[in-house]
Order: structure tokens, then C-alpha cells, then sequence
């Protein structure tokens, strides 16, 4: 500790030592002390302005490279969420979506996509159309689908580093609100009005269409940073015609 200490007084008594070197010989040269410190003032005064300086663009690179390592956190965190159940959930909700082929193409990314495309497809797949159709029998398979990963959302939702994601934050509200929703009802969707039955079609509309659009934001985020990830998520895109992991050209 004391070496870790005396490292900057060292090079601290160094510096001082070089500047009063410096003076002393421009004393020697010119024999004028008034310029001296009439300089040696000027460059105090200046000073102020040059630390005000240093530190705002030190605060933003600093803060730039904080935001860069928390997103890289953020987006393993999306990435074991797909892994773990996101994806399982993204071919379930599509059977429920009766006009999901309509969607499928705009959203069968490759590595030819550009940030343009992922953008675009991300913008479709929020304002598309949805055509939910919910049925007791998938309501509640939905249902045990949902409380089998309940445990491992919440885990996700003790991040307190997902309030700087916005967008993957609501992904998960939407989805604990479907689950709870369901839940609530109990094991039986018999019965139930139309009524009920077409508020719980929105609620997968808006869990499947968040699900859908962080999806391609995520793809995106491998493809610029971890393309042998990349290659393997567009192989299992669900929205493509036949998914498999298998390379097969």
C-alpha cells in the first residue's frame, strides 16, 4: 500500500522539479523575472479553462465507454433469454397468429441485411397487423408454457441494470402480464365471453410483436459483434420457412 502511495507523490515532487527547472533556466537565458511571472500567471489562469476542458471530454468518453460495456452486458442478458425461452416462445405465439405467413418473409434476415433492413423489418414487425386467434385448449397450454419460465423471468427482472434497456424491460412486462393474466383464470378457459377472449388475444398480440422486434434488434447486435452467433440465429430464425441449426450449404 505504501508503494502504491508513494508512486504518485514520486512522479508529483518529478513534474514540480521539471517546472521549476524549466523557470530557473529561462531566468538564466533572459534575466527578465517580470515576464517570468507575468507568463508563469498566464498559464495559471489558463489553466482552470484547460482542466473544465479535460474533464468534460474525459467524463464523456468515460461515460460513452460505460454505456457500451452496460449495453454488452444488457444484450448477453437478451441473448440468454432467447436461448432459454424467448425463442421456444416466438414458435409457439406464431400459432396462435393465424396471418403470421404475411409476416414471416419481411422478417427473414440474412447477412446481407444492413442496419437499414434490421430497422425496417423492426418497424414492420410493430406495426403489423396481428390476427390472434385463442381457443381454451391453447390458452391453456399457453398458460403452463408461461409458468414453467415464470422463475427465470423473474431472475431476470432482479437486473437492475435492465432499467437502461427500455424496450427489452417492456418485453418482459408484457409477458408477465400475459402469464398473470392467465393465471388468474385459473386451469379452465372454458366458457369464458368473446369479450374475455379477445382481451386476452390482445395481450399475445402485444407479448408476440415486442418478442418479434427484439428479436431482429438482437440479431442485429450479434451480427455486428459476434457473426459466428449470427450465422447460427439466422439458421433457427422461426420466422423462416424451415428453421434448423443444421448447415446444410
Amino acid at each position: 500500500m505504501k508503494k502504491l502511495l508513494r508512486w504518485p507523490m514520486s512522479v508529483a515532487l518529478a513534474l514540480l522539479a521539471a517546472s521549476f527547472l524549466t523557470y530557473a533556466l529561462l531566468y538564466l537565458a533572459y534575466h527578465n523575472l517580470r515576464e517570468i511571472l507575468l507568463s508563469f500567471i498566464n498559464n495559471i489562469a489558463f489553466l482552470f479553462i484547460y482542466v473544465l476542458v479535460v474533464m468534460l471530454v474525459i467524463e464523456q468518453l468515460l461515460a460513452k465507454r460505460e454505456k457500451r460495456v452496460l449495453m454488452k452486458k444488457l444484450n448477453m442478458v437478451i441473448g440468454t433469454f432467447f436461448s432459454a425461452v424467448g425463442l421456444d416462445m416466438l414458435k409457439k405465439f406464431r400459432d396462435y397468429v393465424t396471418n403470421a405467413d404475411a409476416l414471416g418473409p419481411e422478417l427473414l434476415f440474412s447477412s446481407a441485411w444492413q442496419e437499414k433492413d434490421f430497422e425496417r423489418a423492426m418497424a414492420k414487425a410493430k406495426a403489423f397487423s396481428y390476427k390472434v386467434r385463442v381457443t381454451p385448449e391453447s390458452l391453456g397450454e399457453l398458460r403452463r408454457i408461461l409458468g414453467a419460465d415464470r422463475t427465470f423471468l423473474l431472475r431476470l427482472l432482479e437486473n437492475p441494470n435492465l432499467l437502461e434497456h427500455e424496450r427489452f424491460t417492456d418485453l418482459l412486462w408484457a409477458v408477465f402480464h400475459l402469464a398473470e393474466e392467465l393465471d388468474i383464470r385459473g386451469e379452465s378457459f372454458e366458457n369464458l365471453p368473446e369479450s374475455d377472449y379477445a382481451h386476452l388475444a390482445v395481450d399475445v398480440k402485444r407479448a408476440y410483436s415486442q418478442i418479434a422486434s427484439e428479436w431482429l434488434a438482437y440479431a442485429f447486435h450479434l451480427k455486428q459483434s459476434y457473426p459466428f452467433l449470427f450465422s447460427l440465429v439466422a439458421r433457427v430464425n422461426p420466422f423462416g420457412p424451415q428453421p434448423s441449426p443444421i448447415v446444410r450449404s
